[in-house]
């Protein structure tokens, strides 16, 4: 299982960023996904999930309204796309697989002005 987050990088307070998240090693159409985020001196978070089909999606509290994750399964490719950015939104972002252990390497979101 391999995980390759991109997409982020510093953004001021209201403007948006979109993640992807390639995935390879098993067969992502099979398999529900997730973003979590991990802020400095805090726990790793659940952000959005989304099931293997794309319908069925779920967010936490924080983000819901702003954030919408969306998967392309023929490209293998899981989203995140954010609008609305707080600086409390600054974290390494990253993408999992429901049923696997494996992390990426995260993609870092800097909210400031």
């Amino acid at each position: 299982v391999q995980l390759v987050e991109s997409g982020g990088g510093w953004v001021q307070p209201g403007g948006s960023l979109r993640l992807s998240c390639a995935a390879s090693g098993f067969t992502f159409s099979s398999y529900a996904m997730r973003w979590y985020r991990q802020a400095p001196g805090k726990e790793r978070e659940l952000v959005a999930g989304i099931g293997s089909g794309g319908s069925t999606t779920s967010y936490a509290d924080s983000v819901k309204g702003r954030f919408t994750i969306s998967r392309d399964n023929a490209k293998n490719t899981l989203y995140l796309q954010m609008y609305g950015l707080r600086p409390e939104d600054t974290a390494v972002y990253y993408c999992k697989a429901v049923r696997f252990d494996s992390w990426g390497q995260g993609t870092q979101v800097t909210v400031s002005s």
